[in-house]
């Protein structure tokens, strides 16, 4: 009597679940590489107006780490990506993801520094009249302008800089 190997059937089965495996193996490595050619996604920042929201990710961020000076002013001073209208009287609510109030932010206001200390809050609401009131010469009228950038900076109590967003606002013409 002849009989045919015992295996035979048994290791095209396994042969089959390890091709199998390998195979599923190999899709979470490629998995897993291409995720890491992403590059994460800043924290976001953002400015609301009556129902309007305008929203952005960081123009400098290195996932938390220490920004230069130098290229934190490099930063601030290229065109805002986002932009929003402010008609007379609206409130401005300005709001950061809580890693950033965690460390604390202040405003800048067309370069000039409006919050002197960092806030810890996640929002703050401002009067939009005020973003449009240049700096005009000791004892004379403050000088209206119509533009107005924005730039909101992650700071950390040691005063290092980890973060900068920019908007531009508009008011509203008639």
């Amino acid at each position: 009597m002849t009989t045919a190997p015992a295996t035979t059937v048994f290791s095209r089965a396994r042969g089959l679940r390890s091709r199998r495996g390998a195979a599923a193996l190999g899709a979470v490595v490629l998995s897993a590489f291409a995720l890491s050619a992403c590059e994460k996604p800043t924290p976001l920042a953002q400015i609301t107006v009556d129902d309007r929201t305008a929203s952005a990710e960081a123009q400098c961020y290195d996932d938390g780490k220490d920004i230069a000076n130098e290229e934190l002013e490099s930063c601030i001073s290229e065109r805002a990506e986002k932009s929003i209208t402010v008609d007379s009287g609206d409130r401005v609510r300005i709001g950061v993801e809580p890693e950033i109030a965690d460390n604390g932010w202040v405003l800048f206001v067309d370069g000039r520094l409006v919050t002197s200390q960092p806030s810890k809050h996640t929002y703050v609401t401002f009067s939009g009249d005020q973003f449009f009131n240049a700096q005009s010469e000791p004892g004379q009228p403050p000088v209206q302008s119509d533009k107005a950038k924005v730039g909101i900076v992650e700071i950390d109590d040691k005063g290092n800089y980890k973060g900068a967003w920019s908007f531009d606002l508009k008011r509203k013409q008639y």
